[in-house]
């Protein structure tokens, strides 16, 4: 199934991994690339080094191509943003924010720039700042999250721009992928389903409540201060709820989830940690290899789709 992603990427598969922080680190980037998918490095809030390493480790684990996902606000996004062209990384996904002022630098190296957007006047806007491609993603993905359906945001945005468009938000199978491309996406960006990954380094209680996850289990936190997040329900989520409803100032609530999201990821604390995942976690019920997970998706796109091979 080849599209303009996958030949912009050289990947042979239109399936990226999403760079979920903490859990995108470089076993997970690693096996997605090695199985035929993009996979990212999450920067998350780290520190540059860290991020350097991170590249350092995938590329003793494959020669396959991978990027990293840069968020915006990092304190350490301009050292980042550099430690992406010292290291030769040929793509990268950014996220809160214009990733403009480091267009020109990541350009001149040879850098592919996908910028991940909410809406359709931000990836116009990414387009002309000189963008290769655009995430639009949907409010049913975990994390931080705009406010307009996936169903609705891809065909609007692949309408707006001429650059590849990727879906993300509420994809975990081949009918998602099927339906991404029907509706104008050339790749998809999934990132609930890699968490229960073999290779992913999440701790096993987090994987546990993904696989248990039904329909409904999870929900948004922080609408009432403009940052809202998707995560499964938890204690924590009840607590922050409950203060938010009753009007409590964005530094309270900031000091409710520090650190929460390393409590889940590494220390398996599911009643006080972040459980970030999307609506589509009640479709994930299985521990995969990345490469299971890809070609199952690819088997199932292609039976709908029609197609075997060739240019989509």
């Amino acid at each position: 199934m080849k599209t303009r992603i996958t030949d912009m990427l050289g990947i042979e598969y239109p399936i990226i991994q999403g760079g979920m922080a903490w859990v995108a680190e470089y076993h997970l980037a690693a096996a997605v690339s090695e199985a035929g998918g993009m996979g990212l490095i999450g920067a998350g809030g780290a520190p540059a080094g860290f991020v350097r390493e991170q590249i350092q480790k995938v590329r003793e684990m494959t020669d396959k191509p991978f990027g990293v996902n840069l968020m915006l606000m990092n304190p350490e996004a301009d050292a980042i943003a550099r430690v992406i062209v010292e290291e030769g990384v040929k793509v990268v996904t950014t996220g809160a924010g214009n990733p403009g002022k480091y267009l020109a630098m990541w350009k001149e190296a040879g850098v592919k720039v996908i910028p991940v957007t909410a809406s359709v006047a931000m990836a116009k806007m990414m387009e002309r700042a000189g963008a290769d491609a655009v995430v639009a993603e949907g409010c049913e993905s975990g994390g931080h999250i705009g406010s307009a359906t996936t169903m609705t945001l891809v065909p609007q945005v692949a309408d707006s721009v001429s650059i590849p468009v990727i879906a993300a938000g509420g994809i975990a199978d081949g009918r998602g992928l099927a339906a991404a491309m029907m509706l104008g996406a050339e790749a998809v960006q999934m990132g609930t389903r890699f968490i229960v990954a073999r290779e992913s380094i999440v701790h096993d209680n987090y994987k546990k409540k993904v696989l248990a996850a039904k329909d409904i289990d999870s929900e948004v936190t922080g609408m009432s201060h403009g940052h809202p997040v998707r995560q499964l329900r938890n204690q924590m989520t009840r607590e922050y709820l409950k203060r938010e409803k009753g009007g409590a100032p964005f530094e309270e609530l900031e000091q409710l989830t520090l650190g929460a999201l390393r409590k889940a990821v590494v220390e398996g604390d599911v009643v006080n940690g972040t459980l970030m995942a999307g609506q589509i976690a009640g479709l994930v019920r299985e521990e995969q290899t990345c490469r299971e997970m890809i070609l199952e998706m690819m088997g199932q796109a292609e039976a709908l789709l029609g197609t075997k091979s060739g240019h989509m």
